[in-house]
């Protein structure tokens, strides 16, 4: 089983792969836009539920995970944008590109500190761990939709961003939080 950094850099090539595909292949925008709303929802889902906690707890990475939560939750109120836009309208564009910045820029930062510190202060079989845990996540959630986090989910992205008293909160408590940040 590959080690959960390997796994998420290959989902980071993955991403950047279907936005070059979106900029340069107007017509596929259709077909490719579902695509990219499924992997990238089940990646950070996956993320979020397996990797963030451990990155905190085991690896230390508390303030760049938090950042990091912060991070998804812009790129799915973005990814959601994007699929309720007419992918032949100019506002796609803006969008597209506003959504390639975030992901660009959050895909920098984890692979400069979060999964470096994580390579770093976890051992081979941990990762590994992690990593079959990472990819089974990821599997239980293609296809979830951006916005549609269920209580628990929203829970563990308000854990991973450092929201106190967040096991008290209804979910719409939880996602007034957690889009406030």
């Amino acid at each position: 089983m590959p080690d959960v950094v390997d796994l998420i850099m290959q989902d980071h090539r993955e991403v950047e792969r279907l936005f070059a595909e979106l900029k340069d292949h107007p017509e596929k925008r259709p077909l490719l836009v579902p695509v990219l709303v499924s992997v990238l929802t089940a990646h950070s889902r996956a993320e979020e539920a397996e990797v963030y906690p451990v990155a905190k707890d085991e690896a230390g990475e508390t303030e760049e995970v938090e950042h990091s939560q912060e991070e998804h939750a812009e790129a799915e109120q973005l990814l959601g944008k994007l699929a309720g836009t007419d992918p032949t309208s100019p506002a796609f564009d803006d969008v597209l590109r506003e959504l390639v910045e975030s992901v660009t820029h959050h895909v920098e930062e984890e692979e400069s500190s979060v999964l470096p510190g994580m390579r770093e202060r976890l051992d081979d079989r941990r990762r590994e761990e992690l990593g079959r845990a990472f990819a089974e996540s990821r599997a239980r959630h293609m296809g979830d939709r951006p916005g549609e986090a269920t209580r628990d989910e929203l829970l563990a992205q308000a854990r991973n961003a450092g929201v106190s008293g967040a096991s008290g909160m209804s979910k719409a408590q939880l996602e007034k939080e957690l889009h406030a940040s």
